[in-house]
Order: C-alpha cells, then structure tokens, then sequence
C-alpha cells in the first residue's frame, strides 16, 4: 500500500524504475522519494532499529532518506530526480 496518495499534476510523463527489482513507475519532476513513496508503504528501514521510515526532513539536511542506486552509489531520495530506467535499492536497516 502507498504512503502517498498523488493528488495532482497527474498529467506528467510517466518514467519506469526499478525498486528493489520490481517494476514500477513515477513522474518526470518526482525526487526518488516521491517516486518510491507513492508506490510503496515506506522509503527504507531505519539504521538502529529495521523499523520503516519515509525521509524526515524532506529537503536534504538529515541523513534519513539515503538509498543505494543500481551502479553502487548512495544518495539522497528527497534531493535526486527520478530518471527513466534508474534501479533503485532500498536499504533494509538494521536490528542492532
């Protein structure tokens, strides 16, 4: 189930990306956050407890939003615009 629900400009190009391997689909001007959120139920797990977590400052101060892209590099979801074809991976967290 998505965590956000899109209530506008609906009319944009539609761009595919992988999440975590599966197929799915946002808009061209979405950051990877918007993209991965109106999709999915949360952005990654947290580092100090796996418990689920959709970003917090939303505007690149925190680091609570990083995920991996399919080449290895590790960035901000809230300040990347999705592109078409991007391979994102969600990092899982971590039960210490």
């Amino acid at each position: 189930m998505a965590l956000l629900k899109r209530l506008a400009e609906l009319d944009r190009e539609v761009l595919p990306f992988t999440l975590d391997g599966q197929p799915t689909q946002g808009l061209r001007g979405d950051t990877l956050l918007t993209a991965v959120l109106t999709g999915a139920d949360r952005l990654r797990g947290s580092d100090f407890s796996a418990e689920p977590r959709a970003g917090f400052c939303l505007m690149g101060a925190c680091q609570d939003c990083w995920v991996r892209l399919g080449d290895g590099r590790r960035v901000r979801a809230c300040s990347t615009l999705l592109e078409a074809g991007l391979s994102v991976v969600r990092e899982p967290g971590r039960c210490l």
